[in-house]
């Protein structure tokens, strides 16, 4: 089993090597989900991956935000520049990027990132036929999950064995784009500016007041589980630690994933070093609830003191002997020759005059033996039964030649082909006029007379037939299902309710994720993206259309001049009012109080450290994940002028009674303000 260890700089580069790690990940000076990590710049990626590749170690560089038109040519040429070394993979969150690299460079591996939100068998099926080599699945699942994702799908999958759990799904978060401005852009864990507002004090009702914070991860004592699962790398999460915490992650990891026990001062050493309130393995055994929450305590910042620290440094202050090599020591024509061999074949040769005395076969060994200081050990010696004519200064010395020239040859690999295509915008072509309207309903109760006029009408897919046959003939609209952005362990019976709404005539269903997107391209439904697709750019509006998207709203993170330069035919809409989900999340924020999850069937909410509540909204009882709401609206109906672009406009009801509905829509028709608090989102302000 693969060992992925973090590397934000070189440090904590060097102690994931030398503690035992198989690979590592890190990012270069752009593009990476940890912007606020050391990283790397071109040169030290350079000789990072020679470093690595030299030691038999393989490297994944992070491009892993989204990505606005502007960027996509540098983030090619960035990619190209990866290729050149060449890195063992890339890790890529964006869907136009993916599709760019696929054209662009078929050779290199692609990894899909966290941030892509995979949890179900359809949608990863649907990245290994695009194309991705392995896929990072999302840290919400449950080890019973993974197999059903293994078995169905021929695809390497990775997932996290250690380090931070996000309360939200990753790649389905805004709260720090929310409220995690600054001048220039709100900071959007998207882009890898994550400030961390959910580890403030949110509180439940009647809770301790850290509802949005999770314990770390740790299930490297069951690293045996997740390869039973199909995972066939464990990845440590931590590209902001110190090289210390890298150190003892990647050491007990290597030692779990070879079958050797763990020594508990180890462990103890580890959770020293970094934790919050000690440790959780929820997910991964299915047992969420209340005792996954947890803060860092001041004891959890003090137990890391000079000693452990010192401890764990020992761990990597020497280069680890850790690739087998074999010595073929021979004595020919007055020259003694040393030839090494690696197991992939290269090997290097050197030789010297033979001497006047003659060194012992055993004495021979012993010297070709000391191989410390280098990344290399003997596996095997080869020495004529009378030794050779050779000094052991002289024999040491032709160790040492035949190391190094085998070091560098290990060091150097071709090119991965990479197609310098250029990236051209097709235009978008709408003459201007008024986007039509389409409304959201988180359910029917809330409906007013005045959506029955509109266009479009969605509504959960988990709306009782019944009542849905009875609004068709009510209505000539047309109505969108919309299919839960978050259902973990859950497909097939998605996929039965998805069939008996088709076989009652309902064909059109909103994606929020691509599993929700494969579902209906294996049923041939209809299509159209919610704004969780995460669409930034014209490549990966492009690349949504040849997946069968009839329309997509484009993401929340892009402002209005930025969504009306995107180019491309794909119909594309903007959301002009509704309480935006800040956060998707599996293990509800309410379950932290007393009473633990309720189920709830009505919104519940959170308190921030102001005393402002934000709404929670839970689908089937939690079962398809709960959403964290805004604690306001999102207002742009007296701003229609700005967005004429935009084929239509989405208006999204959450908790609002269907009077309130009512009063919203005749706001929007009549282009003006809203009565009350509401927010204008990032439709001017942006994010970095």
């Amino acid at each position: 089993m693969e060992i992925l260890a973090p590397a934000g700089g070189w440090p904590a580069l060097e102690a994931a090597v030398r503690a035992g790690a198989d690979a590592v990940y890190l990012a270069g000076p752009s593009y990476g989900a940890r912007a606020s990590a050391q990283n790397f710049s071109r040169e030290e990626l350079a000789e990072a991956v020679q470093y690595c590749h030299g030691r038999g170690v393989r490297v994944h560089v992070t491009v892993n935000i989204l990505l606005k038109d502007r960027e996509i040519p540098e983030a090619l040429e960035f990619v190209e520049f990866l290729c050149s070394l060449p890195v063992d993979a890339v890790l890529v969150q964006d869907m136009g990027l993916f599709a760019l690299l696929r054209r662009q460079a078929p050779e290199l591996p692609l990894h899909a990132s966290t941030q892509m939100s995979l949890h179900t068998p359809a949608g990863t099926d649907l990245l290994c036929q695009l194309g991705a080599a392995r896929v990072v699945l999302a840290r919400e699942l449950s080890l019973s999950e993974i197999r059903e994702i293994a078995d169905r799908c021929p695809v390497e999958l990775e997932a996290f064995v250690h380090g931070a759990l996000c309360m939200s799904v990753s790649g389905q978060c805004y709260l720090s784009a929310a409220f995690g401005g600054r001048e220039g852009g709100a900071r959007s864990g998207n882009r890898g500016r994550c400030a961390q507002p959910c580890r403030l004090p949110f509180a439940a009702p009647g809770g301790p007041g850290c509802a949005l914070s999770l314990k770390d991860l740790s299930f490297i004592r069951r690293m045996p589980l997740l390869a039973q699962a199909g995972v066939c790398s464990a990845k440590i999460e931590g590209r902001m630690k110190r090289p210390e915490y890298v150190a003892a992650a990647a050491a007990a990891c290597r030692l779990a994933a070879d079958g050797q026990p763990i020594p508990p001062d180890l462990l103890q050493d580890l959770e020293a070093v970094f934790s919050r309130s000690g440790f959780t393995e929820g997910y991964l055994r299915g047992k969420r609830g209340r005792e996954m929450f947890g803060v860092r305590r001041k004891e959890d910042v003090t137990a890391a003191t000079e000693k452990v620290l010192g401890k764990l440094r020992n761990l990597y202050r020497a280069e680890s002997r850790r690739v087998p090599v074999s010595f073929t020591l021979e004595e020919t024509g007055g020259q003694v020759l040393l030839t090494v061999r690696d197991p992939e074949g290269r090997e290097t040769r050197t030789s010297a005059h033979s001497g006047e005395f003659r060194l012992p076969k055993e004495r021979c060994e012993e010297q070709l033996k000391k191989t410390g200081g280098t990344p290399f050990f003997p596996e095997e010696t080869v020495v004529p039964p009378e030794g050779v004519r050779l000094s052991v200064a002289a024999l040491n010395r032709l160790r040492r030649e035949v190391l190094e020239g085998l070091l560098l040859k290990r060091q150097g690999r071709k090119p991965i082909p990479f197609s310098s295509r250029p990236y051209d915008l097709p235009p978008h072509q709408k003459a201007p006029a008024s986007p039509r309207v389409r409304v959201s309903f988180r359910a029917l109760e809330q409906l007013c007379p005045e959506a029955l006029e509109c266009p479009e009408i969605c509504l959960p897919v988990e709306t009782k037939e019944e009542e849905l046959l009875a609004l068709r003939e009510k209505t000539a609209g047309k109505i969108l299902l919309d299919l839960p952005r978050g259902f973990f362990g859950r497909e097939q019976e998605l996929r039965e309710l998805m069939g008996r709404r088709m076989a009652r005539g309902f064909t059109e269903f909103l994606c929020g994720n691509l599993g929700s997107l494969a579902l209906c391209q294996e049923m041939e439904a209809t299509a159209h993206g919610g704004p969780s697709l995460n669409i930034t750019n014209t490549a990966a509006l492009e690349a949504f259309a040849r997946l069968g998207l009839a329309s997509a709203q484009v993401s929340p993170e892009l402002t209005g001049r930025e969504a009306e330069a995107l180019g491309g035919a794909l119909p594309r809409g903007i959301e002009a009012y509704g309480r935006q989900a800040l956060m998707l999340t599996r293990n509800c924020p309410l379950a932290n109080s007393p009473k633990g999850c309720l189920g709830c069937q009505t919104p519940g909410f959170l308190t921030d450290r102001r005393g402002v509540a934000f709404p929670v909204v839970c689908r089937q009882g939690g079962q398809w994940c709960a959403e964290l709401l805004n604690s306001v609206p999102l207002w742009l109906g007296d701003l229609q002028k700005e967005f004429l672009w935009a084929d239509f406009a989405v208006l999204r009801f959450t908790v609002e009674s269907p009077v309130e509905c009512g009063q919203v829509l005749g706001a929007w028709q009549k282009g003006k303000p809203l009565e009350g608090s509401y927010t204008r989102g990032l439709f001017r302000r942006g994010v970095e």
